[in-house]
């Protein structure tokens, strides 16, 4: 009897996608490690096994390409556009393609989150296609005007083709799909205690003088390590490759055992930029939140007003992390505004729904 087969496509935009999917197959793994899973990402293979305990096929392919950026706050809107062209003009032969590979591995169900065509492929082949996010891509592109109002119609007409998606917390309507299932906090949790952490790298300072710098996959052209040197009392720990490796306070992890989500809980805050991996694990560890705004990325707002009501939190001028001094830090953190939190059960909730489908 053929395994149960689940064919995965994750957005090619950044590490949060590829992250967040990843934990969630991690928990599908957990329930059901018969499961054979196949991931369709250009996502470095490394990251994904960082989350993923078990084996996997990996597929590197590109069904999208979310939004180009040489850094995490800097968007390339042109050359967004020129290569959604590039994959509009060649969708027949992806679709064909993947439709093929999915018959041939005999694939039951697809996953995505949230490559527009990862849809209508699933229609040609004759599998559902289930989604997984808190926004779609339309909403970032309908910002940008009508250079990409003929983009928007075909992501939505893609959208249209889904038979169900899984809602993340902090999310836009999303109205364009049909069948929708809200869900808790998806991502991944701690792999090692906090005294195992202390331990390893000899972190001694204090929770509330610790700070975890993380800005994802694409990181910061202009992150200002030099502003470290006020705080000699501090602990910063971040896992940017660029980062210098002779600051007395700062602690740049490179082994790739290691995650940002495995040091939140010794940290007093977490500062990233706006984005829902970082902003869910910090959530789901209780780790207070320091943030930037994010402009011409529309989602931003819906995970900003998210942040306010539900996360110990801080947002700050855009200037007051990269060129001015960080005074911040010596500002009071902001409360949240509910105190009814999220719920955590994303992982579980859209695994369970996943292994029904498939077994």
């Amino acid at each position: 009897m053929p395994r149960p087969t689940l064919y995965v496509a994750i957005t090619n935009h950044g590490f949060g996608h590829a992250t967040r999917t990843a934990a969630l197959l991690a928990e599908i793994q957990h329930q059901c490690p018969d499961i054979l899973l196949i991931l369709v990402t250009s996502a470095p293979r490394w990251l994904l096994e960082s989350y993923l305990p078990g084996d996997f096929i990996y597929r590197p392919h590109t069904l999208d390409v979310g939004v180009i950026q040489p850094d995490s706050l800097t968007l390339n809107r042109e050359a967004t556009r020129q290569k959604l062209q590039e994959i509009r003009d060649r969708e027949a032969q992806i679709i064909a393609a993947e439709v093929d590979f999915i018959r041939l591995n005999r694939v039951q169900l697809v996953l995505a989150d949230i490559p527009p065509l990862a849809a209508k492929i699933a229609q040609a082949a004759g599998v559902p296609c289930w989604m997984v996010s808190n926004f779609g891509w339309d909403l970032i592109y309908r910002q940008w005007g009508e250079a990409f109002a003929d983009i928007v119609n075909w992501v939505q007409d893609c959208f249209q083709s889904c038979d169900r998606l899984f809602r993340l917390p902090l999310h836009e309507p999303m109205e364009i799909f049909a069948q929708i299932t809200d869900v808790g906090l998806t991502g991944a949790s701690p792999r090692f205690t906090p005294e195992q952490i202390r331990s390893s790298f000899s972190l001694h300072v204090d929770p509330a003088q610790t700070v975890l710098l993380t800005f994802g996959g694409l990181g910061l052209a202009k992150l200002p390590y030099d502003q470290l040197a006020q705080f000699s009392g501090w602990q910063f720990i971040t896992f940017d490759p660029k980062a210098p490796e002779v600051l007395p306070n700062l602690l740049k992890v490179q082994d790739r055992a290691y995650r940002p989500v495995d040091f939140m809980p010794l940290c007093g805050r977490v500062v990233s930029k706006p984005g829902y991996g970082t902003f869910a694990e910090a959530l789901r560890q209780q780790t207070p939140i320091v943030t930037l705004p994010r402009d011409g990325f529309a989602e931003a707002q819906y995970l900003l007003d998210g942040l306010k009501k539900y996360s110990t939190h801080q947002i700050l001028p855009p200037d007051a992390f990269t060129t001015a001094p960080w005074q911040f830090l010596h500002q009071p953190l902001q409360p949240p505004q509910s105190e009814q939190p999220l719920g955590t059960d994303g992982n579980q909730t859209i695994a369970a729904a996943v292994i029904a489908a498939l077994t």
